[in-house]
């Protein structure tokens, strides 16, 4: 099945009720296999701008780099092609927004986070950069696959503060890594297995913070089969419990089996030609 028709992907973002302006970006394309999430911080519009060269680089880029790779493939030292190609096009997409901040004062200290999904092969890798998330949703169980890069889930790692306190926490946005506030930075990879029915969330912690995930869950269980509405019911949730922030969420759901033919690279170099 082409991916195409295996995958379906939506996305939405919104201000929510307190902001002025939204600085969260999000792309989609079912074809390319790709999900991008980026949440930008900084003052003025400092922070849209961020989050917008973040997910323009990127998906430019990837959209040129995904007809020609061969992302299941294990490389040299045994990672897969697609980690080579998500730290070198993070890095320059780190790069561009870290000169940027150098360059021109109105943009000084700013950075967004990033959360990446790419669907190949029947797998799913994801590259992450802070505290924006990716869950999954398979049958009922409901899951967060990220972990934050964050102070808070420092706090929580170390057993300095429990899951309870964690909720109410004044420290749940200090992020420990970010895209373009340092010369590098160094997103987390990992791989999962992808069946069909699964259901996966992309978003902003304008979502985590204002639903809790049990809720979530239990809006793509009943809302599932309609993508649009679940994505508009998620947005909707987090307003009325305050939108104290933007609001960002990409849905991908796989509709069926989207296997490489062993052949596959053969054939798409005979049509190249």
């Amino acid at each position: 099945m082409k991916l195409s028709d295996a995958l379906e992907v939506v996305t939405r973002t919104d201000p929510g009720m307190v902001r002025s302006h939204n600085e969260d970006a999000v792309f989609g394309d079912a074809a390319l296999g790709l999900a991008i999430l980026a949440d930008g911080m900084g003052g003025y519009n400092a922070g849209e701008v961020a989050s917008g060269m973040a997910i323009t680089l990127l998906a430019t880029n990837f959209a040129r780099l995904v007809p020609a790779s061969q992302p299941q493939l294990r490389e040299a030292g045994g990672g897969r092609q697609s980690h080579r190609h998500f730290v070198e096009q993070i890095s320059d997409a780190n790069s561009a927004i870290y000169n940027s901040a150098q360059s021109q004062p109105q943009y000084a200290g700013m950075g967004t986070t990033l959360v990446f999904a790419w669907f190949y092969d029947n797998t799913l890798s994801v590259a992450h950069v802070g505290d924006s998330r990716l869950y999954r949703l398979r049958g009922e169980s409901f899951e967060q696959l990220t972990r934050d890069h964050s102070l808070l889930q420092e706090q929580l790692d170390s057993g300095m503060i429990s899951a309870e306190d964690a909720r109410h926490s004044q420290n749940r946005n200090l992020v420990t890594r970010a895209l373009g506030v340092d010369p590098s930075v160094e997103p987390e990879i990992h791989d999962y297995d992808v069946a069909p029915g699964d259901i996966f969330l992309l978003c902003s912690d304008g979502l985590n913070d204002m639903v809790d995930d049990d809720e979530m869950g239990l809006t793509l269980q009943a809302l599932g089969s309609n993508l649009v509405l679940a994505a508009d019911q998620l947005i909707q949730m987090a307003n009325d419990n305050g939108g104290r922030d933007n609001v960002s969420v990409v849905l991908v759901k796989v509709q069926g089996d989207y296997s490489v033919p062993d052949n596959w690279w053969q054939k798409l170099l005979a049509w190249l030609k």
